[in-house]
């Protein structure tokens, strides 16, 4: 029977040595299978499995695609020429070429981009690119450089000074002018007309101005010439200069200093005044139709050179024929209003708007009577007059009851059509008196 080697060694030596020499061998061969067990469970737990290179893969693919994201999709420059443009294409193009995968150290260097997802990248970022350019053509043709042309002149000219209202102006000047006793003198009515026209157009130009940041979030305001940008604020301002100057001094030198005084007064009133109070309070109603009441006020006082009970009769007919044309206008518009910051009767106070709107229309009736009494007219303009006043009252209380767009409509059309036939009802009926000096007494 063969002998173990730790028994050999120790018959070869003998006494203490051999025992020692015993003991060692002894315990080195009973320990060391359990050191190389312990060694290969250490090992095992350091083995790369399966999953980790699925991990590896992953974190791969998501820093490349986030590296070629941040190289692909250059940041916008703010302004950019054609040559810009393409410089900035083909470097981005270079660089999707000249891209190199993060090869993390675990990771053997097979797996890197191939030539068919390169492809792909450049065709995405060359779409993108053009939808880019796309967009910037398309912000450029809607936000292009609007040149002023000679020709277009005096349509933006005329729509800044809101021509309809400054017509509507001159044409109840005249009225008053017409309607003032003595006899019709025209070349001071040429001058009145022409100054009232000068001071109207200043008033509506200055008042564009200053509205101009609130006028762009109103859709019936938002095509005005300065809103657009057709105008500059300073041709603007020139032009209501150049109106407001010869239009006080014709009115003050040409017909007489009362009538020059009353259209100045009316363009502070209107800007100074009636503008700012339309965004503070709803009193700014009341103070628009002042503005409105003085230019028949105007056309009395240029033909007589006094205030007398007949200016003040036709100034309160125009005061109370606009509260039911106004408030009638605004109560359709009350959103664009709303979104405009105006503070109006139909947006913050509709009861009252359209108690305010009946009110007036009954006034009309009352000022009508007052007409012959004040030996403005014959009695027979009441008579005459009582169907339309009549029929813009029973609007104007259907607007009151109902409440809604369609009464508000017919109200504010028939104010259109009334207040000229009144004023042309009123010239029929005008109180004709005895003018001329009285001719010699008989021998």
């Amino acid at each position: 029977m063969a002998a173990s080697p730790h028994t050999l060694s120790s018959r070869l030596l003998t006494g203490w040595v051999g025992g020692c020499v015993w003991y060692l061998e002894r315990r080195t061969i009973q320990e060391s299978p359990h050191k190389f067990l312990h060694l290969v469970r250490n090992v095992n737990k350091q083995w790369i499995t399966f999953q980790h290179f699925s991990f590896l893969r992953r974190m791969y693919v998501t820093q490349l695609n986030r590296s070629h994201n941040q190289q692909v999709k250059p940041k916008p420059e703010p302004v950019a020429s054609t040559f810009l443009e393409k410089t900035s294409s083909g470097q981005a193009k270079a660089e999707i070429y000249e891209m190199r995968p993060l090869s993390p150290p675990s990771l053997s260097s097979s797996r890197k981009p191939n030539e068919k997802e390169l492809i792909e990248l450049e065709l995405a970022s060359e779409i993108e690119e053009s939808i880019d350019v796309g967009k910037e053509t398309k912000d450029e043709k809607q936000w292009k450089e609007m040149k002023l042309q000679v020709d277009d002149l005096p349509g933006i000219l005329a729509r800044l000074s809101k021509i309809k209202l400054t017509a509507l102006v001159v044409s109840t000047t005249s009225a008053g002018f017409a309607l003032a006793p003595g006899p019709f003198d025209f070349p001071c009515f040429l001058l009145t007309s022409i100054g009232t026209g000068l001071a109207s157009c200043a008033a509506n130009s200055i008042n564009q101005f200053f509205e101009v940041p609130f006028d762009s979030n109103m859709n019936r305001t938002k095509n005005r010439p300065l809103v657009r940008g057709q105008i500059s604020p300073l041709l603007a301002v020139s032009f209501a200069t150049c109106c407001a100057v010869p239009g006080v001094a014709i009115l003050t030198w040409g017909v007489n200093p009362l009538t020059g005084a009353l259209g100045l007064f009316n363009i502070f009133l209107y800007t100074c005044c009636y503008t700012p109070l339309k965004r503070i309070s709803i009193a700014n109603t009341w103070v628009g139709a002042v503005v409105g009441a003085i230019p028949p006020v105007m056309g009395w006082t240029a033909a007589t050179g006094s205030l007398d009970a007949g200016a003040f009769l036709l100034g309160g007919i125009l005061y109370s024929w606009q509260f039911p044309h106004f408030n009638a206008l605004s109560w359709g518009l009350r959103e664009d209003y709303s979104r405009g910051g105006y503070c109006m009767m139909s947006v913050t106070h509709p009861g009252l708007c359209r108690r305010v709107a009946l009110r007036h229309c009954l006034a009309l009736l009352a000022l009508s009577v007052a007409a012959p009494v004040l030996d403005i007219t014959t009695w027979t303009f009441p008579v005459i007059a009582l169907p339309i006043n009549a029929y813009i009252s029973y609007l104007g209380f259907r607007f009151y009851v109902d409440a809604d767009r369609r009464s508000s409509r017919r109200l504010f059309f028939c104010s259109l059509w009334h207040l000229p036939l009144l004023l042309l009802l009123m010239l029929t009926c005008k109180q004709r008196r005895g003018g001329g000096d009285p001719g010699p007494p008989p021998s």
